[in-house]
């Protein structure tokens, strides 16, 4: 396929403001794929190289885009700048200068899909010296013998700014419908990409081997799992009644959640996110070498700093200076660590998935008795509400977040958020019971004392998993720092976009649109009923249109944005509906 006919697709979606009609398009586009390049197409639609796992980026700079632009159409690099100020959007400006190019062309090469997504892993994967002017010729190569929509595309592209609105699940109800024709097979999809994160690979999978191919794909070492996400009630009896009578209680922890995969003396470890982390722990790669006396496993953890001469955990902010690429061992020496594991999922030559939980916690217990750095995480089983609170509170006490209860029969649920695991936190007088991480939408522009920044506040929502809808709940103006309202500004400034994205579901208009990209960690009051916002909005008998928002929101956290997710992560529409309902039962009981 060349990669023209793919950038005319893109064209069309980015000018749809219609969800299914995204997927119509994408289904005629991924159907003119080829066999083996299929691959290709989805990790350029998805804006990346490889999946996460891989820890491929391209870390290209506008500066270096702009060079290459002026290369392949004969301006220079200051009317490459000025255009680009003017559309905001280095695509555009690569679309505007190759359409009234002054160079004539001397390329007849017509790039297919596959050739364009090697030279984009090449440009990415090039260093050493003279690395830089390589990747400026490389990229105008590919400029100069592109028509207009392609250039556009070939530009965002390295930068991270498709700006297509195409998120995973849109992608694959597109694959179910172009290998069966409905959008049936996307259970089987979800599934598969469930436990390798990787739906480039699960595209080709299907493309060259069919649905067979896609039914059969297992959980395999160093392919991480999408990590199981747990709900939450509010009150110990609800927890109790939900999972059916008895209960394994794990303290929660707060630090960063890790998934390790030990194969012999191999072993990486993989965050939340599923990123590759190994090289920033390797106490943890050590200790799971020479503690976890198995040959193949994969399990999980949280891991949280401590204090060598007390044996006390430090809080997050403490903890998360052990990420970084530099002076790693500097950290190690300064904040150890210990991994509390929680989760097993592989062992032996056996998928754990499917086991009951009480099975694979036995197996943890088993295979890290007597361990000194990776320990189970403390927990009790029990039949009592009573018990459970005491236990709740306990854990608060000693400055953890809360409590993690967890269904003794459930499998492991890769990618889903399930009542087989349920959350309780820690709540302060005044605020909900627990955060939301919520999805920024847009952006309003700063007025009074906050001109000088050009930044006002965000447009924040949730993610409905029902409809693949991004829904507002609040504008959010409260908590930033005059440093976070800036590094706000910067971010969002690259992935601004002049129309409302297809995803976004809003009847709030910001002065700037985003693509959903970024994440921040909010609290409020309370949730309240509300006219103006779309999550989880209904229509009532009177004819008006009412969802959910928050009441006195603000921006909590360590980080400005949270680096450990993604947009489809946030906190759901159905979330909200669900806490909703239980600060309601909560108030009627304190009163």
């Amino acid at each position: 396929m060349l990669f023209s006919e793919l950038a005319e697709y893109y064209d069309k979606l980015e000018s749809i403001s219609s969800r299914l009609a995204m997927i119509d398009v994408l289904t005629e586009a991924l159907k003119l794929v080829g066999k083996g390049e299929m691959q290709a197409a989805i990790y350029i639609t998805q804006g990346t190289l490889a999946p996460a796992f891989e820890g491929i980026e391209f870390g290209m700079a506008e500066k270096l885009a702009e060079e290459a632009i002026a290369i392949a159409t004969g301006y220079t690099k200051e009317q490459v700048d000025s255009s680009f100020k003017k559309t905001g959007d280095l695509g555009l400006t690569a679309q505007d200068m190759k359409g009234k190019s002054r160079l004539k062309s001397i390329s007849s090469n017509r790039y297919t899909v596959l050739e364009v997504y090697n030279m984009m892993r090449k440009i990415a994967t090039t260093s050493g010296a003279g690395s830089k002017d390589l990747k400026i010729k490389m990229l105008a190569n590919m400029i100069a013998a592109a028509n207009p929509v392609e250039a556009k595309y070939i530009v965002r592209y390295p930068l991270g700014q498709l700006r297509l609105g195409v998120g995973d699940s849109t992608i694959m109800e597109a694959l179910s419908v172009m290998a069966t024709g409905s959008r049936e097979f996307k259970k089987e999809l979800e599934r598969a990409y469930n436990i390798c994160s990787d739906l480039g690979f699960v595209g080709e999978e299907l493309s060259t081997g069919g649905k067979k191919a896609v039914e059969k794909m297992h959980v395999a070492i160093f392919k991480p799992i999408r990590p199981a996400l747990a709900e939450r009630l509010p009150t110990a009896e609800e927890i109790i009644e939900r999972l059916g009578g008895t209960a394994s209680v794990e303290q929660k922890y707060d630090g960063f959640r890790l998934q390790i995969h030990k194969k012999g003396i191999k072993v990486r470890l993989y965050s939340r996110r599923l990123e590759d982390t190994t090289e920033m722990f390797p106490d943890i790669v050590k200790a799971t070498l020479d503690e976890v006396k198995v040959e193949d496993i994969i399990f999980e953890g949280e891991a949280l700093a401590f204090n060598e001469a007390t044996g006390e955990l430090f809080p997050f902010q403490e903890t998360i200076q052990r990420k970084r690429k530099h002076g790693v061992e500097e950290k190690v020496e300064q904040l150890p660590l210990h991994l509390f594991a929680f989760d097993i999922m592989y062992l032996n030559g056996k998928d754990m998935l499917h086991e009951p939980y009480e099975k694979r916690r036995d197996e943890i217990e088993h295979i890290l008795k007597g361990g000194e750095l990776i320990l189970p995480t403390t927990r009790i089983v029990t039949k009592s509400p009573k018990e459970l609170e005491l236990f709740f509170e306990k854990s608060v006490e000693n400055g953890l977040e809360g409590i993690m209860a967890k269904d003794m029969k459930a499998p492991y649920i890769a990618g889903a958020r399930k009542f087989s695991w349920i959350k309780m936190k820690r709540s302060y007088k005044g605020e909900l019971s627990d955060s939301l991480d919520l999805v920024i939408l847009g952006y309003f522009l700063g007025r009074g004392s906050r001109a000088e920044f050009k930044f006002g506040g965000l447009l924040c929502g949730t993610y409905n998993r029902k409809r693949d809808m991004f829904e507002t709940i609040t504008r959010l103006g409260t908590g930033f720092s005059e440093a976070q309202m800036s590094e706000l500004r910067e971010k969002l400034d690259k992935i601004k976009t002049k129309s409302k994205p297809a995803r976004v579901d809003s009847v709030v208009e910001p002065d700037f649109w985003v693509i959903p990209k970024y994440i921040v960690q909010v609290n409020a009051d309370e949730i309240t009923k509300s006219p103006t916002h779309t999550c989880g909005r209904e229509r009532q008998k009177d004819g008006t249109e009412i969802g959910y928002a928050l009441r006195f929101p603000r921006l909590v956290g360590n980080e400005t944005i949270r680096s450990d997710k993604g947009p489809e992560e946030t906190t759901t529409t159905q979330e909200v509906i669900g806490m909703f309902k239980e600060q309601k039962k909560v108030s009627l009981k304190e009163s």
